[in-house]
């Protein structure tokens, strides 16, 4: 069973959203009024109301709202974009307050019913138990659990972080405002309101990278809230389900993050960059840490006189104190029938010591040597605690601690590093070069060969290689001074982006060795770093599980897995740049198959497996709801083990408030478990065949879509492509390089773009006109497909996020971006697009037996069609000012009208609340 409001309940909360929205656009308006008085106020009015119109279809409201448009001067036209981007951080700002009051009603109404919410953790272990899993099986599936959301500074988040906090204390004030509690909350609310109007929403410049690294760090509080809530609910489930039986939980949940250490045609991430982000990272962490120290010496007020503790402890805190002469001086304020609240004080003093350490070059007197032996005070601890009729105690101020630090460590975040695999090969030819031996490989076969032995060369003279290559050393050897002083915890792992061969994760094997070597003279054995392949095209995703295969069978490489305990690899695959390379359908397949085949890999040379899902936030980019995309994989390649990246918007979306964030994490936790352990549905033969066929017709009509001749003259004219590169929202360039193809840009501008102009293109194109050839090509029967779309996840999950791209875009707003283009030749490219979107409308409509996209969710549906007609006149602001732009004769008109189009931008991304 799950929890569900009713229908009469979730109207009531639709109301009270509308009702709360409309009050919040009241105190907006009166905010405008005082800024820039009634008749630009009642001109923002009448263009909303002309909006509403032209979408209800009457005859001259499209005409009549370009008029209203057009005679805007710039100051008129920033006000109004502004205008209108406000009421869509105001209507995002409702939707999350009712997102949270409907989760805390579902809440109460599955404990009053006493079942567990649908998609928990305690659901999970319902239906695990209910299918059959024993409790030894259980403890298995435990054992393998490892969920790693990892933190991506993709330029895709359009929002400043001082926007962001205003708005999230506007949330905060909304249920006071509905109920009409509080008179100073409504001034509070004006204020911040008018602070909002008077700054900057779009970023004046680039942000540096370590203020990324503080932007991802913004949610160390989120996390800190959820992460033990998280750990009580499993333990609070399996306790229930399964009574009798003692749970040992190991660490199932962790968090990485890509910022400050992701170098991919980024310039700007230096050895020095990565550097200071390792410490920040460190310091969120152990500054968390001395705050629940803190936070303890204040609850565990227990007596020796009352309850006795450990001898054990006394022991440590004696020995301690003997030890470092001013952990005495501070334990003198404590009395010594407190040992608890001295034991506190003794954690306290070398925590602190332990910060001092990670800014020293040296370790300070008196800081932890590792994580464990500080983990092993603290169980020192809890066992007193719990030997003394103490485990309330414990399970109310001490395991939540317990937990933070199990899954944060000193770290907060394991970083990764990135790099693309063309720099590694550059490099590594010029150290070779510098050998200047008779037997230095040269040519691909002799270098491939060369990596497959353990040879290592002679001392490196660094200052001799070019400033790339020197920075690829730099950066390893980096990385060999933080795993030599605080172990590999604090990374995550090498990522090889666009990996072509088994050479590629060769290459990083041998930088990797040989830094270590070049740092610790005569250790030829460095310790395990997890290298990480990219794949991210289509033809390296085919050839994905040849390459581990080659991997797995050259002997420098088994060496190096068999040699640090179990054999475990990481691969990463990329929904991005497949989706780019191959169009909707074909990248969705083929990242499938791919999955399927890595698991058979590893499973055949007794290797464990964790696939990294490269998602993005847009649905062209592998977005959309967690949970369903998890539970549409390959069981085979899940296995309890899921990395997966989190990015742009999508961050404050999942992390800013810790109630919707504990949702996100409970459905991960849950669809992971659920995806590994329950038995899962093969898919029939004929259903793998007909999806090779829907590939192939996919991607040769994808394919002549971006091959055109006039594509990217159309993708540069009818979309704000050249504005968005532009964009100052992330430290990141938005190209690799001078655009000379479709292979220049990256994946994340590239849906920006599309879907900015209303045709959300990356996530459906191609899917029409595959199906209509299938269906053509089978008599007209559209059961098949039907079948597949009710029992098979994977092609359910690619339907429906294909029909929620469809319900987005706007082929009308479409058209008129389109008559940007002026050239025969790129009209012909609209034409192709139009009718491919009305090809893949119908065919999901059928498949689903629906009349209108997103008929089976009701308030998904109303969302997009409430928010339609206050985007479409950003929208043809931005066609308007793009035109003029393009025509403008003076650099100071040039300026202010892409300053503007800047405004439109971030005004259309929180009406459709996605970017790039």
């Amino acid at each position: 069973m799950v929890e569900s409001l009713t229908n009469s309940d979730s109207e009531m909360k639709s109301i009270e959203n509308d009702q709360t929205l409309d009050r919040l656009v009241e105190l907006l308006d009166l905010v405008v009024r005082e800024q820039v008085g009634e008749s630009l106020a009642d001109t923002m009015q009448r263009i909303r109301r002309l909006a509403v119109e032209r979408r209800a279809g009457l005859p001259d409201a499209e005409s009549r709202l370009n008029e209203e448009l057009i005679r805007l001067n710039s100051c008129d036209m920033r006000a109004v974009i502004r205008w209108l981007s406000l009421f869509f951080d105001l209507a995002n700002v409702a939707e999350e307050r009712q997102r949270i009051d409907v989760l805390k009603d579902r809440d109460n109404a599955a404990r009053a019913n006493g079942i567990p919410r649908s998609e928990s953790i305690a659901e999970s272990v319902v239906e695990l138990q209910r299918q059959g899993v024993s409790a030894s099986e259980m403890q298995r599936w435990l054992d393998r659990l490892r969920i790693e959301p990892v933190f991506t500074a993709h330029p895709s988040e359009a929002k400043r972080r001082t926007t962001r906090q205003l708005l999230r204390r506007i949330r905060q004030l909304l249920p006071k405002i509905a109920t009409n509690e509080s008179d100073s909350a409504e001034t509070e609310l004006l204020a911040n309101l008018t602070v909002l109007w008077q700054s900057d929403l779009v970023r004046p410049e680039r942000p540096p990278v370590m203020s990324e690294v503080s932007r991802g760090l913004y949610f160390a509080s989120t996390l800190w809230d959820v992460v033990p809530q998280t750990y009580h609910e499993m333990r609070s489930a399996l306790q229930r389900v399964y009574p009798n039986h003692h749970f040992e939980i190991p660490r199932f949940l962790s968090f990485g993050t890509w910022i400050g250490g992701d170098r991919d045609g980024h310039p700007f991430v230096t050895g020095e960059v990565t550097r200071e982000t390792f410490s920040r990272l460190r310091r969120a962490a152990l500054d968390g840490h001395v705050a629940e120290c803190r936070k303890l010496h204040n609850q565990l007020v227990i007596s020796d006189q009352q309850v006795d503790s450990d001898q054990a402890l006394r022991d440590c805190i004696e020995r301690c104190a003997k030890r470092w002469p001013e952990l005495s001086r501070r334990l003198t304020s404590v009395s010594k029938a407190e040992t608890y609240r001295r034991f506190t004080r003794m954690l306290e003093f070398r925590l602190e010591r332990t910060i001092a350490s990670s800014k020293a070059c040296e370790r300070e007197d008196g800081a932890y040597e590792s994580l464990s032996e500080f983990r092993g005070e603290l169980s020192v601890l809890r066992e007193s605690i719990l030997a003394h009729r103490g485990r309330r105690v414990v399970e109310q101020y001490l395991q939540p601690w317990i937990d933070l630090v199990d899954t944060f460590g000193f770290h907060f975040a394991a970083l990764d590093i990135r790099q693309n695999s063309e720099v590694h090969r550059t490099c590594l030819q010029e150290v070779l070069a510098l050998q200047a031996t008779d037997d230095a490989p040269t040519g691909p076969v002799a270098i491939e060969d060369f990596l497959e032995r353990e040879a290592t060369p002679r001392r490196i003279d660094l200052d001799q290689l070019t400033a790339p290559s020197r920075e690829v050393f730099d950066t390893f050897t980096l990385l060999v001074e933080e795993y030599a002083r605080w172990g590999q915890a604090p990374i995550g792992g090498y990522i090889i982006s666009m990996t072509h061969s088994a050479a590629d994760v060769l290459t990083v094997l041998w930088l990797w060795r040989t830094a270590w070597s070049q740092r610790f003279e005569g250790s030829s054995k460095a310790p395990y770093l997890p290298i990480m392949p990219l794949f991210e095209t289509i033809d390296d995703l085919r050839n994905a599980a040849d390459i581990l295969n080659q991997l797995f069978t050259a002997p420098v490489y088994q060496k190096y897995l068999s040699g640090h305990g179990p054999r475990q690899q990481t691969v990463m695959v990329g929904y991005s740049d497949s989706t780019k390379d191959g169009g909707y359908l074909t990248a969705c397949w083929e990242l499938h198959q791919a999955q399927e085949r890595l698991a058979a890999v590893a499973t055949q040379h007794h290797c464990e497996l964790t696939v990294f899902h490269g998602r993005g936030g847009a649905l062209g980019r592998g977005g959309g709801p967690a949970a369903r995309a998890i539970r549409s994989l390959p069981q085979q390649a899940v296995g309890g083990r899921l990395r997966v990246t989190e990015q742009g918007e999508v961050l404050s979306e999942r992390y800013d408030d810790p109630i919707i964030a504990h949702r996100h994490i409970e459905q991960i936790v849950h669809a992971t478990l659920l995806v590994s352990a329950t038995p899962s549905i093969t898919p029939e033969s004929t259903w793998t065949a007909a999806m090779d066929q829907l590939s192939a017709g996919s991607l040769r009509k994808y394919r002549e879509l971006v091959e055109h001749p006039g594509f990217l003259d159309y993708f540069d004219c009818a979309t704000p492509i050249s504005e968005i590169e532009s964009l100052p929202i992330g430290s990141r360039p938005a190209r690799r390089g001078a655009r000379k193809s479709l292979s220049d840009l990256r994946a994340i501008p590239w849906t920006f773009a599309w879907t900015q102009s209303r045709h959300v293109l990356p996530a459906w194109f191609g899917l029409g006109t595959a199906v209509r050839k299938f269906v053509d090509s089978h008599d007209g029967v559209w059961s098949m497909l039907r079948l597949m779309y009710r029992d098979w996840p994977m092609f359910r999950a690619l339907i429906d996020n294909a029909e929620l791209a469809l319900a987005k875009a706007d082929m009308r707003i479409a058209r008129s971006y389109a008559a940007l283009v002026g050239d025969a030749e790129s009209q012909e490219v609209w034409q192709m697009i139009s009718d491919e979107f009305d090809q893949s409308r119908g065919a999901i409509l059928l498949i689903k037996k629906t009349q209108e996209l997103l008929a089976d969710i009701a308030w998904l549906r109303a969302s997009v069609l409430t928010r339609n007609p206050s985007v479409d006149p950003l929208n043809l602001a931005q066609i308007s000012l793009l035109s003029r732009l393009r025509t403008a004769e003076k650099a100071d008109d040039a300026d202010e009208l892409t300053d503007l189009v800047r405004h439109s931008i971030q005004g259309i991304a929180a009406g459709l609340r996605t970017t790039g």
